[in-house]
């Protein structure tokens, strides 16, 4: 289906696709007929209108609310499908702009969020309501100075995503890092991908992660250029690679979202 830019997406229980269109609009598409059937606006909504607003993460949840991290107003709201407002946390943004105060945003416990401040470089957990930090992790630099652009000579520190894991540890993509670290509570790096970790592939601009029921990781390489894969699949304990996907010529350099819908292993 045609569609344009987009930084988070997720598949629902009932097939349908939720996915952001324009900078600041979240909407339900009907998987067989292709229509918008459910849209929110926050550009338009509870407090916003009349301001600079961009989403680039929202959430399903289970109670049937939806999580929406506001860049801009620099706030997560959850709303519910009416667009009411249930909740609106604050956050902390050191060096403010609509387009990169967040990236993927989770929520990982009933009051906790999780949250990729891309421009401030830092991961935060923050309190639901308070918005009080509860940890935070600064997304090193490894001694090397910053790097413009968004391909593979690029180099920063502007995290996109970050996942809790039940060991209690957090894995961050670290975008233009072009790797994975895993820190333990106390800041540690326990594991770490490079650039250059995996035969035969480079990592450009690392965005979206998933863990597999097998503890296998998927790990989104976007801005990598022709050959090299826009999704790949390892075995963190081992580093090797299971399983990629490659479609260059449908979809560039541009795929920082991905949502992996079959893990069975007779697809590989």
């Amino acid at each position: 289906m045609p569609w344009g830019s987009i930084h988070d997406i997720h598949r629902l229980p009932s097939g349908n696709i939720l996915v952001q269109r324009g900078s600041s609009e979240v909407v339900e598409i009907d998987f067989e007929s292709q229509q918008v059937v459910w849209s929110y606006d926050s550009a338009r909504a509870n407090g916003n209108e009349g301001r600079a607003v961009e989403v680039h993460a929202f959430q399903p949840l289970k109670n049937g609310h939806l999580m929406i991290a506001e860049s801009g107003p620099a706030r997560i709201i959850e709303v519910d499908r009416q667009g009411r407002l249930v909740s609106k946390t604050p956050l902390k943004v050191d060096r403010p702009h609509p387009h990169s105060d967040t990236r993927l945003v989770r929520k990982i416990s009933a009051d906790r969020y999780l949250v990729c401040h891309e421009r401030d470089g830092v991961v935060r957990e923050y309190q639901q309501g308070t918005g009080k930090i509860v940890w935070e992790y600064d997304v090193p630099m490894f001694d090397r100075k910053p790097v413009g652009g968004h391909g593979p000579e690029s180099f920063g520190d502007q995290c996109f995503c970050a996942l809790r894991l039940e060991n209690g540890n957090t894995l961050i993509a670290t975008g233009n890092g072009h790797g994975v670290i895993e820190v333990s509570a106390d800041h540690q790096i326990v594991w770490r991908l490079d650039q250059y970790d995996l035969p035969q592939i480079c990592l450009s601009w690392v965005t979206t992660l998933e863990v597999l029921p097998d503890g296998h990781y998927v790990i989104g390489n976007c801005h990598a250029g022709p050959g090299q894969p826009l999704i790949i699949e390892i075995d963190p304990a081992s580093k090797e690679v299971i399983w990629t996907f490659d479609q260059f010529p449908r979809f560039g350099n541009s795929v920082p979202n991905s949502q992996l819908l079959d893990v069975t292993r007779s697809i590989r």
